[in-house]
């Protein structure tokens, strides 16, 4: 798998700008950071090919994981000179959101709009706590536990109880997370780019990994469940954990990593 070639499509700033989703000034001005390498040159015409697309979706991938330009740069730079197509289309795959994207920061009025109500500094500090909201500056951006925290607060449960309840999920979803990815980057993705396959083959494959994310999200949620039906069975009976279980506050497999 290498660079792309000379007889692949070609597109024009425009045809490029509309096929990733972005615009001609956008485009233009990744190009000018070295985001995208320079359009090929044919007379006075600038031209584009697959593999200046699927580096600039990649970008975008990264940019809506919350990557800076400074950090898709770096990460970037990473990357292998002769990283084709496909390389490219499997590092996106990876990166692709679990949820529903990155909502956009919103400010303090706009964040109480979403609210409905008026924030106190002390319920943007609880809605920080209970990662809800991310705080950057003057500006919020509202997390995927945003909705269901405005849900709970609904339930006049006390602060503290939701606040150790959060940080108790969060703290084994992380682990669960580094782990699953170490799977899936081990036993999935190095597989796959291992053997020979055609372009067909990739568009399947992120096909795949799209709904691998989504059977991921109910298989979580259904061993929780179980789980917790687990609990209160032994809860009832007066029995102990398995062997091997994790005691409660204790994280099962490794210890929370960054998966950045």
């Amino acid at each position: 798998m290498g660079a792309a070639r000379e007889e692949d499509d070609l597109y024009t700033v425009d045809e490029l700008a509309a096929a990733t989703g972005t615009t001609v000034r956008t485009t233009r001005y990744y190009a000018g950071l070295g985001l995208i390498p320079p359009p090929i040159r044919r007379g006075r015409m600038a031209y584009y090919t697959s593999l200046h697309r699927a580096r600039l979706d990649l970008v975008r991938a990264l940019q809506d994981h919350g990557f800076t330009l400074a950090a898709v740069e770096q990460y970037l730079r990473r990357l292998p000179d002769d990283a084709g197509v496909e390389d490219l289309a499997l590092q996106r795959a990876m990166l692709t959101s679990w949820g529903g994207g990155r909502r956009e920061p919103v400010t303090r009025r706009q964040l109480e709009a979403q609210a409905g109500r008026p924030l106190s500094d002390d319920d943007v500090d609880r809605l920080e706590k209970i990662f809800a909201v991310r705080r950057d500056g003057d500006r919020y951006e509202l997390l995927p536990a945003f909705d269901v925290a405005l849900r709970l607060d609904s339930l006049d449960l006390p602060t503290d109880s939701l606040e150790v309840a959060s940080e108790a999920i969060n703290r084994h979803m992380v682990a669960l997370a580094d782990e699953l990815t170490d799977v899936l980057r081990h036993r999935v993705l190095k597989p796959f780019r291992g053997r020979e396959h055609s372009e067909a083959d990739t568009a399947a494959f992120e096909q795949t990994m799209s709904r691998l994310r989504q059977l991921t999200l109910e298989a979580v949620v259904a061993g929780f469940q179980r789980a917790a039906n687990d609990v209160i069975t032994r809860s009832l009976s007066g029995s102990r954990p398995e062997a091997g279980s994790p005691e409660p506050g204790q994280a099962r497999g490794t210890t929370a990593q960054s998966t950045r």
